[in-house]
């Protein structure tokens, strides 16, 4: 059966799955299990409000080759993180996604782990934000909770920016509104700027629904490593159906 929400509640904030650790199974033992597309489309049939990848380089998890496969099926929105190279620019602005979410990352990096500078890259990021403007496509950019690199995001021309919410996660158990400190200071300038807030890296049920009550108007999340994990003991369908309920505000 489908895990349905019930009728009488608002979705304040949507829910983007990154797939990356499905691929990275995939990709461990060569052929097509699991099925990325199978994946994707079960997660939009489970409820999913969207769907991210982040193809790198070396294309150890999501593949280059992927990117316009999903694209094909999906019918929610598909959000493609990556650092801004020539060769990720030339891929976005062909298959013209929902949303590009530009983030800092080396090629050898395991993980997005730090956001932009954005005052420090202010001229490089107003181009290539620019390209993604002029192709009708959304734009984020990957930032800390600072709120001067906020301000300069804005100044960019970004749409959105992507709290690295991983201090956050990293500081919940031990003082959980210290660790939201920062995160509401940077959300609340973000929203008088007039941009969008998305959030991202390391939400899980236990601290998801904190987060999202403290700072309700978050526009959306991607989650993928914790989602996955925690799929293998719930199952995909349930899963993305406790994600969810951590997102409803009455």
């Amino acid at each position: 059966m489908l895990y349905a929400l019930p009728n009488d509640v608002i979705m304040k904030t949507k829910l983007s799955v990154n797939i990356n650790k499905v691929a990275t199974i995939r990709n461990a033992r060569g052929g097509n299990n699991p099925d990325l597309l199978k994946v994707a489309k079960d997660c939009e049939l489970f409820g999913a409000d969207g769907i991210t990848v982040h193809p790198r380089p070396d294309e150890r998890h999501i593949r280059y080759a992927d990117v316009p496969s999903l694209q094909a099926i999906l019918r929610t929105e598909f959000n493609i993180e990556g650092y801004p190279s020539k060769e990720f620019m030339d891929l976005v602005l062909r298959v013209r996604p929902s949303q590009v979410t530009l983030v800092p990352d080396k090629p050898s990096q395991l993980t997005s782990d730090s956001g932009w500078n954005t005052v420090e890259e202010q001229e490089f990021l107003r181009d290539i934000l620019n390209d993604l403007r002029t192709a009708g496509i959304r734009s984020s950019l990957f930032i800390n909770a600072d709120v001067r690199m906020a301000e300069y995001a804005a100044k960019a021309g970004a749409d959105r920016v992507e709290l690295y919410t991983g201090p956050y996660a990293h500081g919940y158990a031990h003082d959980r509104e210290k660790a939201i400190a920062p995160f509401l200071e940077t959300a609340r300038v973000v929203k008088r700027l007039g941009i969008g807030l998305n959030a991202g890296h390391d939400l899980s049920l236990e601290n998801l629904t904190y987060f999202t009550d403290v700072i309700p108007w978050v526009d959306e999340v991607s989650i993928g490593h914790a989602l996955i994990c925690d799929a293998l003991y719930l199952g995909l369908e349930k899963t993305i159906a406790e994600y969810q309920k951590c997102l409803i505000k009455k």
